[in-house]
């Protein structure tokens, strides 16, 4: 069965195994557990794979452990090309400018109804708007909105721009925008109750904000049905699931933008 003499041919040879560069998204088996899966990165000098379910296990590049295409393979990790350098994103999309400072205030102004729209409109648009000059002020409230843009005394280089909570048709909110013409103002808002449910439900855990009944407030409401005894702590956990625009509903943006650009361009 061995033929006329065992030791003719090139027995002594050993099969040589082909190296293969472990680049992202090559799809490879490992051998001995039948695991199969695409590249997606290295980890403690492991190679990551991940499976069509989205699982992912780390493997040895021990050589020959690996089948590509059913031939056995030795992965090994590709050698570092140069990267360029990424381009810095703000929390509001825009590209980070380097090296510019925050320029001192200019007289232009935008307002907002209170402290925790302060707060989150800082989280998301503080980069832009420091690198423009503009100070974000908060209100308690606008029910003297007129008198408060009268005392104000906006101009062509002293624009204002004010954020309003709850801004429908036929709400309270509209009934007070609507005593405010001025054509160096701009009045904006959402139609969130408040600032609170312009954040998206599912970053705070929530399948949906709670429906709270007319004439309770909202807060306190909200509280209760998520089980938060005090609304500072609900508050906290809000603005610490708020990392960029992509975390609050796309009404506040759009708002937001157009203040931005009413009080930071000017006419020739």
């Amino acid at each position: 069965m061995y033929g006329e003499d065992v030791l003719a041919g090139n027995w002594r040879r050993r099969k040589v195994i082909p190296e293969v560069d472990a680049e992202p998204d090559l799809v490879v088996e490992d051998a001995d557990s039948g695991f199969c899966g695409a590249v997606v990165g290295f980890e403690l000098g492991a190679v990551v794979l991940e499976d069509r379910h989205g699982k992912r296990r780390n493997f040895p590049l021990t050589p020959g452990a690996f089948l590509l295409d059913g031939s056995p393979v030795t992965l090994r990790r590709p050698a570092a090309s140069p990267v360029a350098p990424q381009r810095r994103v703000t929390a509001s999309g825009s590209i980070a400018v380097a090296g510019v400072k925050a320029q001192v205030a200019k007289a232009s102004r935008i307002w907002v109804e209170g402290i925790h729209d302060a707060a989150l409109v800082e989280r998301i648009w503080g980069d832009d708007l420091r690198i423009e000059g503009v100070v974000v002020e908060p209100l308690d409230g606008i029910d003297d909105l007129a008198a408060e843009v009268a005392r104000f005394r906006p101009g062509p280089a002293r624009k204002l721009g004010v954020l309003v909570d709850h801004l429908v048709p036929g709400s309270k909110e509209s009934r007070i925008v609507a005593a405010v013409k001025h054509p160096d103002v701009l009045v904006t808002g959402h139609p969130y109750i408040d600032i609170w449910q312009a954040v998206k439900p599912e970053r705070v855990g929530l399948r949906a904000w709670p429906v709270i009944p007319p004439g309770r407030p909202w807060k306190e409401g909200v509280c209760e049905a998520v089980g938060v005894r005090e609304p500072a702590d609900m508050w906290r956990r809000i603005l610490g699931s708020v990392h960029s625009y992509k975390d609050v509903e796309t009404p506040l943006i759009n708002s937001m933008e157009r203040l931005i650009d009413f009080v930071t361009v000017f006419d020739a």
